[in-house]
């Protein structure tokens, strides 16, 4: 597990930009596992003006993501599918047909779960993982549980979570309380993941998850058993493992 610190969330976002950066020049056609909420958006930012300044071709380039609110349509302001047109995708040259989330408004959580699982696997596989961390140690929206989710499956956010997604929210009614996912057990086949953490809130999971026992009531400390993770976060983020830096 590699550590980098960065000053702030500028920061953080400018070198987790770099490492996918150089993912896309190290393989064009190569496949990105992409992720939403506040943490990417400075990540996409940068991404977008690598494309503008040429350095960066996404046309060859295949992306999955990780997540999407059940019963939200593309077209609705808070899906991910929007998210992602607007924070990163309209912005460069990828083509839409090579870009897959899962689909907010499928009636049938069963068959959506196993198409989901189709589109990824037909990919080759994923070479590089964006991740957030959530509050309570949930990756995508794989929540803490007794026991890991394999594949791709429709969840029942926390209380926590819907909290937290709240602020994006006309009322805190209107989140939604179920979501699609991809599984943790798909999330450890990719390649490569990096993880990005910012603020003094995060602080406290950065260390349960990455430094402390590995359990499905904090998913993320799944991911101390790959062989190929980065975490990128702010000095805030990382204030208590400094002894691991």
């Amino acid at each position: 597990m590699r550590i980098y610190e960065a000053k702030d969330y500028e920061g953080m976002s400018r070198k987790a930009a770099n490492i996918i950066a150089a993912q896309i020049v190290m393989k064009p056609d190569c496949v990105l596992g992409l992720a939403t909420g506040s943490s990417p958006i400075g990540t996409y930012k940068r991404l977008i003006e690598g494309y503008e300044n040429g350095d960066l071709d996404f046309s060859e380039v295949k992306s999955v993501n990780l997540d999407e609110y059940k019963g939200l349509s593309k077209e609705n302001d808070q899906s991910y599918y929007y998210f992602m047109n607007e924070k990163l995708f309209r912005h460069v040259n990828i083509k839409p047909e090579n870009t897959n989330l899962p689909d907010g408004l499928a009636t049938d959580d069963d068959a959506e779960c196993t198409r989901y699982d189709a589109v990824v696997a037909a990919t080759g596989g994923i070479d590089l993982q964006l991740l957030g961390l959530g509050h309570n140690g949930h990756i995508g929206f794989n929540e803490p549980a007794q026991e890991y989710a394999k594949g791709t499956n429709c969840v029942a956010l926390t209380q926590s979570t819907i909290d937290a997604n709240s602020r994006l929210f006309e009322k805190a009614e209107d989140v939604p309380r179920f979501a699609y996912t991809m599984g943790v057990g798909t999330i450890m086949k990719a390649r490569k993941i990096l993880i990005i953490v910012s603020g003094a809130d995060k602080a406290k999971i950065v260390r349960k998850a990455f430094f402390g026992p590995v359990t499905p009531e904090v998913p993320a400390s799944i991911l101390q058993f790959h062989n190929d993770v980065t975490i990128v976060g702010d000095e805030a983020a990382l204030a208590e493992i400094q002894e691991f830096i």
